[in-house]
């Protein structure tokens, strides 16, 4: 008999390219959007620093624990 194996995975097909791409572009608005959050700042308002704080914190926290993009290069 003979043993069916398993191809390991590559990089190139771990995840879709529209996928990434839907991803890439969501995080990239939450960071834009912080970043635009600080043009509103002012020493009497500070709700658009805890705006920006919030939404850089998401663009980096999202992909790295909900979507799990994090553990992906420990498995090659």
């Amino acid at each position: 008999m003979s043993k069916i194996v398993d191809s390991p995975k590559t990089p190139q097909n771990e995840n879709s390219l529209v996928g990434s791409v839907i991803v890439f572009v969501i995080m990239m608005a939450l960071f834009l959007g912080s970043i635009y959050s600080l043009s509103f700042l002012t020493l009497g308002n500070p709700w658009p620093m805890a705006v920006c704080l919030g939404l850089f914190a998401a663009s980096f926290w999202i992909p790295q624990t909900v979507l799990g993009r994090s553990d992906s290069a420990g498995e090659h």
